[in-house]
């Protein structure tokens, strides 16, 4: 699924320009021309990167950034700031106040469109088209291809949408202890209601695709906590040996 992109800007053909734009670079964007419009957006679903105009008619963008970074659902929410101020006074309040980025008006759609696949690759890497390897297991989610090795040789691996969107989303973070609650959220997204008894049962069935390269003891139970994509190959302590 493309990654989507709130684009919160007050003058329509700014905003065309930019959805235009970024359709054609593979993102799934949706429009807001107020903040009132954005927070009706945000509390439906989660975009997974926000262009965010700083001056618009109901409230700034950066009360709005603000009101984004107090709430524990949204405060890690990549932001890139958009506005006709330009001083180094402006870009540094808006770095300061919680934004990843910061561009200025006139812009070029294309450097814009950058500048989120770099926050994309820096926030959310799992959202990327970029090609990532670990171990030996290589996924490309451009040809939706996984291959892994075993004594030297490639083997292609079969994995179904969500499982593949699993994989991806624990390599592109590896070592990193994750929650139940934390997967569901990454990989079925927060507006989607799943058991967290269903994220055992796609890391049990995950486990399987990888055995033939060796690959299922990769994904680590850690007790009481979630589950782990290790780099190593000894376990710690404290981690479930995979079933």
């Amino acid at each position: 699924m493309p990654a989507s992109i709130l684009i919160v800007e007050d003058e329509p053909a700014i905003a065309e320009i930019i959805s235009v734009n970024a359709r054609h670079a593979g993102y799934l964007p949706v429009l807001a021309f107020t903040v009132y419009q954005a927070k009706q957006v945000v509390a439906e679903v989660l975009p997974d990167i926000i262009v965010l105009d700083w001056m618009l008619p109901d409230a700034s963008g950066m009360s709005f950034l603000r009101d984004l970074r107090s709430d524990v659902r949204t405060r890690d929410l990549p932001v890139i700031m958009l506005t006709a101020r330009g001083e180094e006074y402006d870009r540094v309040a808006g770095l300061e106040a919680g934004a990843d980025d910061y561009v200025s008006k006139p812009f070029s759609p294309k450097e814009l469109l950058a500048r989120v696949k770099a926050v994309l690759r820096g926030r959310a890497p799992e959202l990327t088209d970029d090609p990532v390897c670990v171990n030996g297991l290589r996924l490309d989610p451009a040809t939706r291809r996984v291959v892994g090795t075993l004594n030297g040789t490639e083997v292609p691996l079969q994995l179904g949408p969500t499982d593949f969107k699993l994989l991806h989303f624990f390599l592109t973070h590896p070592e990193r202890v994750h929650s139940r609650t934390s997967v569901v959220d990454n990989v079925w997204g927060d507006h989607v209601f799943v058991e967290e008894r269903t994220v055992d049962v796609h890391i049990k069935r995950l486990r399987s695709a990888l055995r033939p390269v060796e690959g299922g003891s990769m994904i680590e139970t850690v007790r009481g906590a979630g589950y782990r994509l290790a780099t190593s190959k000894t376990g710690s302590a404290g981690v479930a040996k995979a079933a």
